[in-house]
C-alpha cells in the first residue's frame, strides 16, 4: 500500500519553483503525493505535474491568530480526510497552522521546513520579538517524537537551537537542490560583463542596493550590463512598486526583464550571478543555479548566501546594504576575467558536490522513511 505524503505551502508558486522535483521523486519512490495551498491560480500547474491539489485558507504573509486558527482547522479537516502518513510544511508561515492541524488530526509524522530565518528572526520590532519568544514554545508544545525541524544552513540551525526550536530534532539538508543537467556549465559569453539578479522583488532582497551599485559601477565602466529578473508582488508589503521598477529600467541603470522562465539561458548569457539579500536566507536557489552554471557569484555576507558564495572561492561577499562595496565587487570582476572564470569553475564543483537536486531529494526521502517506519496508520 502506498504511503501518503501531503505538502502544505503558503505559496503554490514557491512549491513549483523549489519543491516540485522533490514531489516527483517521492512519487517515483512510491508515495501518493498531494499539495495543500492557497487557491492562487497555480492549481492547474500542480495538477499538470500529476499531483492532487487541495485549497486551504492559508495566508501568504503575517501571523494573525484567528487566521492561523482557521487555517489549522482546515488543515486538520483535510488530514482527517486524506489520512497522510507524513505532512511536510514548507516555510515557517505553513509551519504554524500545519503543526496544529497535524496534531488535531493525529498525523503520524511531520516535517517542519524553515527555508531561511527571514524577517521573523531579523526584524527587531516588538511584534517580531514576541513571535521569536512564542514560536519555540508553540513548537515544543505541539511537536511529538516523529516531528523534525528541517533547516537549510548551519547558521539557522544554531540560531533556532539557541532559541529552543526543537533542539535535538533538527535536520540539516542544504537547500532544495539544483538540476545539474539543466544548469550546465558553459563558457562565458562574448561582450561586456553582464550581472544577473533573479529574485522576489522585495526591499529585503537588497534590490535598491543592487540598482545603486549598478549606477556606481556603470559610472566607471558604462558598457557593463545589470539584469533584474522578477515579477512585481503587490501582495507583499515590502514589494518594490512596479512604477519604480519601470523608472529604474528607463533610467538605464538596470534592465528589468520581468518574470522569466528561461533561467538556464539567462545564466548562460551572463558572467556574474548576484543576490544582495539583507536578511538570512535558507540556501538561495538563484545562487546554487548560478554556481551550477559555472558563474562567479556576488552576494551579501548573511546566512544562506555564504553557504554557496564563499568569499574568494566561488565568489565575493560584501556587507549587506553596502552599495559601494557591491559596486567595487562588480568592478573587480569586470577587470579580472581570469578571476571570474576561476570562481565560476570552483562554483560548479561545489554545486556538483553539495547541491545536486538528486542528492538533496534522496536525503529528504530518507528522512521521510525514517519518520514513517513503523508509524503507519491503522
Amino acid at each position: 500500500m502506498s504511503r501518503r505524503l501531503l505538502f502544505l505551502v503558503n505559496d503554490a508558486g514557491f512549491f513549483l519553483s523549489h519543491r516540485l522535483p522533490l514531489a516527483r521523486a517521492a512519487v517515483a519512490a512510491g508515495w501518493q503525493v498531494a499539495v495543500a495551498s492557497r487557491a492562487d491560480g497555480r492549481r492547474a500547474e500542480i495538477e499538470a505535474a500529476g499531483l492532487a491539489f487541495h485549497p486551504v485558507p492559508i495566508e501568504r504573509f503575517g501571523l494573525r491568530p484567528l487566521a492561523e486558527l482557521r487555517a489549522a482547522l482546515a488543515v486538520a479537516a483535510l488530514c482527517r480526510r486524506l489520512q497522510p502518513d507524513l505532512l511536510h510544511c514548507v516555510t515557517l508561515k505553513a509551519v504554524v497552522p500545519g503543526l496544529l492541524g497535524a496534531r488535531l488530526a493525529g498525523v503520524p509524522a511531520v516535517v517542519l521546513a524553515v527555508t531561511g530565518a527571514g524577517r521573523t528572526f531579523s526584524d527587531g520590532g516588538p511584534v517580531w520579538r514576541l513571535l521569536q519568544q512564542a514560536i519555540p514554545r508553540y513548537l515544543a508544545l505541539l511537536a511529538h517524537d516523529r516531528t523534525r525541524l528541517l533547516v537549510q544552513n548551519p547558521d539557522d540551525g544554531a540560531a533556532l537551537a539557541a532559541r529552543g526550536y526543537l533542539a535535538g530534532r533538527t535536520v540539516l539538508i542544504r537547500g532544495s537542490g539544483v538540476d545539474l543537467a539543466a544548469f550546465a556549465a558553459t563558457p562565458e559569453p562574448a561582450g561586456p560583463m553582464t550581472v544577473l539578479l533573479a529574485s522576489r522583488l522585495i526591499a529585503k532582497k537588497g534590490i535598491e542596493s543592487y540598482v545603486e551599485a549598478a549606477r556606481l559601477a556603470k559610472a566607471e565602466r558604462p558598457a557593463l550590463r545589470f539584469l533584474l529578473v522578477g515579477a512585481p508582488d503587490p501582495g507583499n508589503r515590502d514589494a518594490i512598486p512596479e512604477a519604480r521598477l519601470r523608472a529604474w529600467h528607463e533610467a538605464g541603470a538596470v534592465e528589468w526583464l520581468g518574470r522569466r522562465d528561461d533561467m538556464p539561458a539567462l545564466m548562460a548569457g551572463s558572467h556574474v550571478v548576484c543576490l544582495p539579500s539583507q536578511y538570512g536566507e535558507g540556501v538561495p536557489k538563484c545562487l546554487i543555479e548560478g554556481a551550477a552554471a559555472g558563474r562567479a557569484l556576488v552576494a551579501t555576507d548573511v546566512a544562506g548566501c555564504r553557504e554557496v558564495c564563499r568569499d574568494g572561492e566561488t565568489g565575493l561577499l560584501v556587507p549587506p546594504g553596502d552599495a559601494g562595496a557591491l559596486a567595487a565587487a562588480f568592478l573587480r570582476l569586470a577587470g579580472d576575467p581570469a578571476l571570474r572564470r576561476r570562481l565560476g569553475g570552483r562554483a560548479r564543483a561545489v554545486a556538483e558536490a553539495e547541491f545536486d537536486v538528486e542528492a538533496v531529494n534522496r536525503r529528504t526521502l530518507a528522512l521521510y522513511d525514517s519518520l514513517v517506519s513503523g508509524s503507519r496508520r491503522g
